[in-house]
Order: structure tokens, then C-alpha cells, then sequence
């Protein structure tokens, strides 16, 4: 009881969130964590008395270290080239380093951050057990950090995510209204990644509010081929149920699984079979649009602009301004009906979901100026 009781209340938050526009966490708590942080985080507006020149400590070039999990697909290249064009445009640089899904490594590599004694440190993914030693090394050294998508906890460090739980929600309820509460479903999921244990805990509460609507397979694996093994292992299970009516959808709540499953059930031409996801490339653009593609939606944020809003809280807190320790991106459904005959890129969807990467997380008046300066070199 307990547990339901828990879960119903993820679910009560997470659809007053979406009645508000707000964007909150799971808790209580961190709903309050957010909404603060979200005011701090539009710095030049309502909180802050920053001035509009450029502080001293921004002035120099700026040396930052961005440490990656893993580089896995186009969300990683996208938001790794959201890091790097924020950087460019400050004049500062930015070394990626990739551990290759390897903890023990990316935790080499943030004691190798520390030791160049770069001037802000970015993380993306990884684990608190992993990395918090090192995290509080680099807070104890003097040097910034902010992460994305981990579950680090330390004070003086700022912690951006996607809001993992309204994107699984806002997915799983599109999938549950096409399906009108009741069907066959394939769930690819994997854990050991903080977004995706978030993701999975609306996963669960989805199941107690949906009884009618039945996991008849559960897999997945992240690799380096992540796309490829979904798609063999997506293969196997259509064989397994062969007949049309076996399977109504697949929640896929990575875009990786989502392309893998995609390409296998329309190579099986068993297009009746939807795809849900979480998460939006170009090339995930692509293939929503291709004539008779069975992946219907998806929920997501701008991988670029998660790696922009990840540099400029990173320069906030090198000029020495108050940024929140919580900090969630508004997630948008892209759906395939709303999208245009013609294909379209990432710089395009704007135009189609109302607020597409146009974050204004993390600017101070100065910022502007410091882009003009670069730009006048």
C-alpha cells in the first residue's frame, strides 16, 4: 500500500505540473528546490542586480573541462555541440573528455580536470558513488562544477536535468490515450543511468494506473551500438509474436532504443506496431517523417541547449553569482502529426513545437557584451 500510495502521488504531481506549467520535480521538496531555482536562474530579470560589464573573472579566457559517461548517439553529439558553440561564443575553451561507460575512468578524468586546474568543470551523467570524492575535491579547490543528469549531490554544486519524470509521463500518457487504456506493450529500458531510474519510476506508477495495458517484454542494453542491438533484439521479440494484434506499442524512453525498435519493426513491415520515445535528434527527426513510420512522438528537450544552459551556469558561478543547486528544462511532446511533409532539422522545430530551444536559464546581463567582445576579435 505504501507503495502505491507513493506512486499515485507521482502521478498527482506530475499531472498538476503539467495543468500549471510549472516544472517540478517528484517531491515536494524538490517541486519547492525548482521553482527557486528557476527564478535564480533567469539572472538579469527579476533576481539579480548583476551589473551589465563584464566581471573580471570572465574577462581572461576561460578553460573548461566537459566529462561525459559515455558518448552514445546523436543526443551526446548534439549535446556535446551545445557545450562547445556557448564556449566559442565567450571566448573561452572547452576539453571533452569520454569515459566510454566506464566509471572508474571518468573518475580519473575529473581528478585529471582538477589537476590542470581548469576554471569550471562540466559533468555529464555518471554516478554519485563514482564521483562525489572527486566533485568535493574540485568544490574544496575552488573550481565550479555543474552536472547534468547524475544524481551528485554536494552543496555549492548546480544539477541540471531534463525533468525525466514529466518526460516519461508526458510519453507513456500520449501512448496510453492512442491505445484507449488497454493493449500489448514492449518496454526497452535499461538501468544504472540516473535519468533512466527517473524515467522507470513513472514506468511503474504508469503500470498501476493503466492495469488494462500489459508489458509482454522487457529488454535492453547500452552499448556502443545501442541502436543496432535494440534493433536485433527487437527482431527476436517480433518473432516471438509473429500475428498482428500481438504487440500495440513500444515505450522506448531513450532515442537510441527508439531508433532500434523503429528500424526493426519496419523492416519486419509490421508498421501497425507504434514507437514512443523520450529524447529528439535530426535524425531521429528523419525517421519520425518518413511515410508511414511507426514512431508517433516523442518527448524532449534541445540536447544543444542543454549543453549551453550547462556553460552559462558554469560562467555565473566563475563570476562569482548565486546559482541554484536544482535546476529542470521545460520538455516539449514532439509528435509526428504536428510535424511538416518536408524533413526538417533540429534548428527548424521551433517553428513546429511552441518553444523549442529558446531556454533563457542562466543569462546575466553581461553575457551579451562578452559574446560582442568575442566577436569583435
Amino acid at each position: 500500500m505504501k507503495r502505491l500510495g507513493l506512486i499515485l502521488s507521482i502521478l498527482l504531481l506530475v499531472v498538476l505540473a503539467a495543468c500549471t506549467s510549472e516544472q517540478d520535480a517528484v517531491s515536494a521538496p524538490e517541486a519547492s528546490n525548482t521553482e527557486s531555482s528557476e527564478a535564480t536562474a533567469n539572472t538579469g530579470k527579476e533576481t539579480s542586480k548583476v551589473s551589465s560589464d563584464i566581471p573580471k573573472e570572465v574577462q581572461k579566457p576561460i578553460k573548461l573541462a566537459a566529462i561525459m559517461q559515455a558518448s552514445l548517439g546523436t543526443f551526446s553529439s548534439q549535446y556535446v555541440k551545445g557545450v562547445e558553440d556557448q564556449v566559442e561564443k565567450f571566448g573561452g575553451s572547452v576539453q571533452v573528455y569520454n569515459a566510454d561507460n566506464d566509471l572508474s575512468k571518468m573518475a580519473t578524468h575529473l581528478d585529471t580536470a582538477i589537476n590542470q586546474k581548469v576554471d569550471a568543470i562540466l559533468i555529464d551523467h555518471g554516478r554519485a558513488d563514482a564521483l562525489e570524492a572527486g566533485v568535493k575535491k574540485a568544490v574544496d579547490k575552488g573550481i565550479p562544477v555543474v552536472v547534468f543528469d547524475s544524481d551528485i549531490n554536494v552543496p555549492g554544486v548546480t544539477v541540471i536535468d531534463q525533468d525525466d519524470y514529466s518526460l516519461a509521463w508526458n510519453t507513456l500518457k500520449t501512448l496510453a490515450q492512442d491505445l484507449n487504456g488497454e493493449g500489448n506493450i514492449v518496454y526497452v529500458w535499461v538501468g544504472g543511468f540516473a535519468p533512466m531510474e527517473r524515467r522507470n519510476a513513472i514506468y511503474e506508477a504508469f503500470q498501476e494506473r493503466y492495469p488494462e495495458i500489459n508489458e509482454i517484454a522487457k529488454f535492453g542494453t547500452a552499448s556502443a551500438n545501442t541502436a543496432l542491438d535494440t534493433q536485433t533484439q527487437m527482431e527476436t521479440i517480433l518473432k516471438q509474436y509473429p500475428n498482428k494484434g500481438d504487440i500495440d506499442a513500444v515505450f522506448a524512453p531513450w532515442d537510441e532504443f527508439a531508433k532500434g525498435a523503429t528500424r526493426a519493426i519496419e523492416q519486419a513491415g509490421r508498421e501497425e506496431i507504434k514507437v514512443y520515445g523520450i529524447d529528439m535528434s535530426d535524425e531521429d527527426l528523419q525517421m519520425m517523417q518518413k511515410d508511414n513510420s511507426p514512431w508517433l512522438s516523442s518527448a524532449a528537450t534541445d540536447p544543444a541547449e542543454v549543453g549551453r544552459v550547462q556553460v552559462r551556469f558554469a560562467y555565473q558561478k566563475i563570476a562569482g553569482e548565486e546559482t541554484p543547486e536544482i535546476f529542470s528544462l521545460d520538455p516539449h511532446l514532439v509528435k509526428q502529426s504536428d510535424l511538416p511533409e518536408e524533413t526538417i532539422s533540429m534548428s527548424e522545430l521551433g517553428n513546429y513545437v511552441d518553444d523549442w530551444g529558446s531556454s533563457d536559464a542562466a543569462i546575466s546581463p553581461w553575457m551579451e557584451k562578452l559574446t560582442q567582445q568575442d566577436d569583435s576579435k
